[in-house]
């Protein structure tokens, strides 16, 4: 099996080399930088399969990192913040990145976290059990094509267009979309999407979702998805 490649950009040298022996020793192979400029640089070179980026690099903050890194590129990004609470994860997370871990963090839930997300981009064909190719009423379907008004989505080929004209949309965002189109008219809760799009066995970060689906709303449109306050998301069929 290949070994993944991570693109690590963080300017704490402490931080940096103790994490970078952290994930070797997990078999990954990393490539370390400490500011945003050189990030970009080694990430266009070496192409690495995922990329850990920290908030605040110099150079080049890893928000807009981020940014240009996902104007290039779906790979997943895992953003890195020192505060929970601060606006940089929000911000991180609208600039197109997958997931974020805060800071100080343990070696082991880092990991975790990676191995989460490359599972999700290993298998972006949609949810575990093929519920997004099931006919039902509320959408119609044709060679795993399922169509919802003016939106059209292709469970197979992984593609989406809107009015025709095609839609792109990240692995995640995707997954996201595929989760959604496979129970149309169903509140799916916020949980429910972070176990099932996130790969998460335990509670986490709400936010995480609440961004991901501004950001497929803005690409399928504002009303397609539905806030049902205080219990979740559900598709309009």
């Amino acid at each position: 099996m290949a070994e993944t490649h991570v693109l690590f950009v963080e300017d704490d040298d402490v931080i940096r080399e103790a994490t970078t022996l952290a994930l070797e020793r997990d078999g990954f192979v990393v490539t370390a930088m400490p500011d945003g400029l050189s990030g970009l640089e080694s990430f266009r070179a070496d192409q690495p399969d995922i990329a850990l980026l920290d908030v605040m690099v110099p150079g080049m903050d890893g928000v807009s990192l981020c940014r240009r890194i996902r104007d290039e590129s779906t790979v997943p990004v895992i953003m890195l913040s020192a505060r929970a609470d601060s606006i940089d994860v929000v911000l991180g997370l609208e600039a197109g990145a997958d997931d974020y871990v805060t800071k100080p963090f343990d070696g082991s839930v880092l990991v975790a976290r990676i191995r989460a997300v490359l599972r999700r981009f290993g298998h972006a064909g949609g949810p575990q059990n093929g519920r997004a190719g099931a006919n039902g009423e509320d959408g119609s379907e044709e060679r795993g094509v399922l169509v919802f008004g003016d939106l059209e989505v292709d469970t197979e080929g992984m593609e989406v267009r809107r009015a025709g004209a095609p839609v792109a949309l990240t692995p995640t965002e995707m997954r996201l979309l595929l989760e959604f189109s496979s129970a149309p008219g169903t509140v799916l809760s916020r949980d429910r999407l972070l176990e099932r799009v996130w790969d998460y066995d335990w509670g986490g970060d709400t936010r995480v979702v609440d961004v991901h689906v501004q950001r497929l709303r803005t690409k399928i449109g504002q009303d397609r998805i539905e806030t049902v306050r205080g219990f979740g998301y559900k598709l309009k069929a």
